[in-house]
C-alpha cells in the first residue's frame, strides 16, 4: 500500500506573521493539524471548538498563550459568535483568515434517515459556516482584505451511500463558498472550498477501519487515505497571499478518488 511522501514544507516560519486566523474544530484531527501548521508559521490563532480541551491548545502550540487564544463554542449559535468576534476584535483587532472545519457526519440510509438528525447536519456543516463568514465580514471587509477557506469533502461531488443528509450539506457548503467568493470579491476577500477524501484522523480511522476501510482505500487510484497535514497544507496555501488569485474554487484533495 502506498504511504504519505515527505515533502519538503511549502510554507516557512513567518509567512503568516501579523495574521490572525480562526479556525473551527481546533481540538483535533483537521483544524487541529491547520492550527499547528499556522502557529509554527508566525499566524496568531483563535482556536474554536466545543470541547473544553482547546482551552489547553494555546500553550501547545508556537508561540503560546501569549499569541493565541482558545474559545469553547456552539458555531450554531448566532449570538455566542458575536461575543467570541468581539473579544476577537478586542484582542487582536482583526481577522486575516477563517476556516470552517467544524463538521458532523450523521449517516443513516436515507429512507430511515431523521429530520433531528438532518437538521444537526444542516446546521453544524452548513450554516454555521455561513454564520461565522457573515460575522468575520466586517473586519475583513475594513482590512480590504480576508481569507475564508471551508472544509468541504468529496461527497460534495460524489454520491456516498448513508450519507443524504452530508452529501446535501457539503454540496451546498461548496455552492455557498463560490457565492460569497462571487459577492465578497470586490473586498479583496478570497472564498474557497476543500474537499478531501477519508482523512485519517483519529475519527476516520475508527469510521473506516476493517473491510470498509479496505474496499474504500482500494476504490482509491493513490491506494491510501489523506493525512490531516496534507490538508493543511492546502489550507495554509489558500490562505496565503501567494494565493490571492484562486477563489470560487471547490479544490479536490482525494487521491484521484472522483476521476477514477
Amino acid at each position: 500500500m502506498s504511504t504519505a511522501p515527505h515533502a519538503p514544507a511549502i510554507t516557512q516560519p513567518d509567512d503568516f506573521a501579523g495574521r490572525v486566523a480562526i479556525v473551527t474544530g481546533a481540538a483535533a484531527g483537521i483544524g487541529l493539524a491547520t492550527s499547528q501548521l499556522l502557529a509554527r508559521c508566525g499566524a496568531q490563532l483563535v482556536l474554536v471548538d466545543r470541547s473544553q480541551t482547546v482551552l489547553e491548545l494555546p500553550e501547545r502550540l508556537a508561540g503560546g498563550s501569549q499569541h493565541h487564544l482558545g474559545c469553547v463554542l456552539d458555531v450554531c449559535d448566532e449570538a455566542a459568535i458575536g461575543r467570541c468576534i468581539a473579544q476577537i476584535e478586542a484582542r487582536y483587532g482583526r481577522i486575516d483568515i477563517l476556516v470552517n472545519n467544524a463538521g458532523v457526519a450523521l449517516l443513516q440510509e436515507a429512507e430511515v434517515a431523521s429530520s433531528s438528525d438532518w437538521d444537526r447536519t444542516m446546521a453544524i456543516n452548513l450554516k454555521a459556516p455561513f454564520l461565522l463568514a457573515q460575522a468575520v465580514l466586517p473586519m475583513m471587509r475594513r482590512q480590504q482584505c480576508g481569507r475564508i477557506i471551508n472544509l468541504a469533502s468529496q461527497a460534495s461531488v460524489v454520491a456516498l451511500e448513508r450519507h443524504a443528509a452530508y452529501c446535501a450539506s457539503k454540496a451546498g457548503l461548496v455552492a455557498l463558498s463560490r457565492v460569497l467568493a462571487l459577492e465578497w470579491a470586490c473586498h479583496g476577500i478570497t472564498v474557497n472550498a476543500i474537499s478531501p477524501t477519508v482523512v485519517e484522523t483519529e475519527l476516520g480511522k475508527q469510521a473506516w477501519a476493517g473491510p470498509v476501510g479496505v474496499a474504500m482505500r482500494a476504490r482509491i487510484p493513490v491506494g491510501r487515505f489523506a493525512q490531516p497535514e496534507e490538508v493543511a497544507h492546502l489550507v495554509a496555501y489558500l490562505a496565503s497571499p501567494q494565493a490571492a488569485m484562486i477563489t470560487g474554487e471547490n479544490i479536490l484533495i482525494d487521491g484521484g478518488y472522483t476521476v477514477a
